[in-house]
């Protein structure tokens, strides 16, 4: 069974930096593509960052180009989201999310539908 897990969230002021970790379980293949997404009160859930199964290949929105940087260690099952720069409207949970396997070495996913696996979120709070 597959499990992911995020952690590294809390309270920040304005211009401060968080970092978030996801961790997949479960899996044979020692690396898969691995997506963050996060969802605001009252709005829906929006793509953030994504890697590749190489680590490699990335992906951003455009509201946390050049101030978020996704990153995987694919030997600790883990990938990391570091967040620096924080603005109040980057305030959401976050979710990572794991797709079903057999992804191109090199494949961004970049919509929800396309993961299969969530983890709880994370809670990141940005104060101003």
């Amino acid at each position: 069974q597959v499990q992911v897990v995020e952690s590294g969230g809390g309270l920040v002021q304005a211009g401060g930096s968080l970092r978030l970790s996801c961790v997949v379980s479960g899996r044979t293949s020692s690396s898969y593509p691995v997506g963050w997404f996060r969802q605001a009160p009252g709005k829906e859930r929006e793509f953030v960052a994504a890697i590749s199964r190489s680590g490699r290949s990335t992906d951003y929105a455009d509201t946390v180009k050049g101030r978020f940087t996704i990153s995987s260690d694919n030997a600790k099952n883990t990938v990391i989201l570091q967040m620096d720069r924080l603005v109040p409207e980057d305030t959401a949970v976050y979710y990572c999310a794991a797709p079903t396997a057999g992804r191109d070495l090199e494949a961004v996913l970049t919509i929800a539908p396309r993961y299969a696996y969530w983890g709880q979120g994370t809670q990141v709070t940005v104060s101003s």
